[in-house]
């Protein structure tokens, strides 16, 4: 019996595991997923969860059965490669005969000093529950600062005036318009809702460094009473420790299969990938979807394609708070209620008809 093993339950390994079970995988391969958490956790969804305008539980979906797949929970720290083992904290290790690694992504501090010791972080489901936790302590009229004005970024200083009208909501970007991988015409949309529901952005920003309670702009501090990170991601800590080749952004290189250039059995998937595409949940599915393809013909003893077809994304969505969003969808900008009520209704169809 072979053993097809995935490290983490993000959307790369859930499409995987959607597209395999119950019907395609075949009698002779078992599949063992391993993650920290006992469910798939909706990351897209944390900023709501940080805010506090969502519960826990809305951004838990749980896992398939099936009597070939194994869940095992774990502390991955290390996988090795010529053993084929995934090496677990305090637990023996796992051995496999393809591997897929779908890690994720963590915070990027830029060697800001003081930046991983005192922000918060929207990363993980756990990072996401202790932010919540101090955002929503504050007392009435602290500041939140938030640092980094990208989808993450906008989304929770959004919601948490939503959430938190009465605090004072700073959004540090280094740029001269937020979004800034967005058209200018919805960059300038939600700077001016920003605006209207008075959330500062602080344009021209250069973050020097983090004190607790204190941010420094331009080495000038500015006192805050929480502050939280969303200034850019890098893979997860297995990967990068991994002794394979990586591009620029410490992202795996792979083939046009997604396996690595040296191992046939070792594929990345998500945002540890290196892609001509921003990481997001939609590329990591597209990616996973040509993975099972050709897990199905490398055990079937098929020929390979020698190109496989580029990844469509339809577009990207984000929202401000429950009412209103923005997006570029089929490479046309939408603002307002569709927006929201788009991207809603995509949430709503993930979580209830997966696969």
């Amino acid at each position: 019996m072979k053993n097809l093993v995935i490290l983490g339950g993000g959307y790369g390994g859930m499409r995987v595991l959607a597209r395999l079970l119950p019907n395609h995988l075949p009698e002779d391969v078992s599949i063992t997923l391993i993650d920290r958490v006992p469910y798939h956790c909706l990351k897209t969804e944390y900023y709501a969860l940080a805010a506090g305008t969502i519960s826990d539980q809305h951004v838990r979906v749980a896992y398939p059965e099936h009597p070939r797949l194994t869940i095992k929970y774990g502390e991955i720290i290390g996988v090795d490669i010529e053993k084929k083992q995934v090496l677990l904290q305090g637990e023996n290790s796992v051995s496999y005969d393809d591997l897929i690694i779908g890690l994720g992504c963590e915070d990027k501090y830029h060697n800001v000093p003081g930046a991983d010791i005192h922000t918060y972080s929207i990363q993980t489901i756990e990072k996401s529950r202790a932010t919540y936790q101090a955002l929503n302590n504050l007392t009435p009229g602290s500041v939140v600062a938030i640092v980094g004005a990208g989808l993450s970024g906008v989304e929770i200083a959004s919601e948490l005036h939503e959430s938190r009208p009465d605090l004072r909501i700073k959004l540090f970007d280094r740029g001269s318009h937020i979004l800034s991988a967005f058209p200018e015409r919805l960059s300038k949309y939600v700077e001016n809702w920003f605006d209207s529901h008075s959330v500062e952005i602080v344009s021209h920003s250069n973050i020097t460094r983090v004190e607790e309670n204190t941010l420094f702009n331009h080495d000038e501090p500015i006192s805050c009473d929480a502050i939280v990170w969303t200034a850019g991601i890098q893979p997860n800590k297995v990967v990068r420790e991994l002794n394979v080749e990586k591009d620029s952004q410490g992202r795996v290189v792979l083939t046009k299969h997604h396996n690595l250039p040296t191992d046939e059995h070792v594929y990345v998937v998500g945002d540890c990938a290196s892609l001509p595409h921003a990481p997001s949940a939609q590329l990591a599915e597209g990616q996973a979807e040509q993975i099972v393809q050709i897990l199905l013909k490398r055990w079937n003893g098929e020929e390979l394609p020698e190109e496989m077809p580029t990844i469509k994304l339809k577009g990207v969505l984000g929202s401000l708070g429950k009412k209103h969003g923005f997006g570029v969808v089929a490479e046309r900008p939408i603002t307002g209620r569709v927006a929201r009520m788009i991207k809603s209704g995509i949430l709503w169809m993930y979580k209830n008809h997966r696969g």
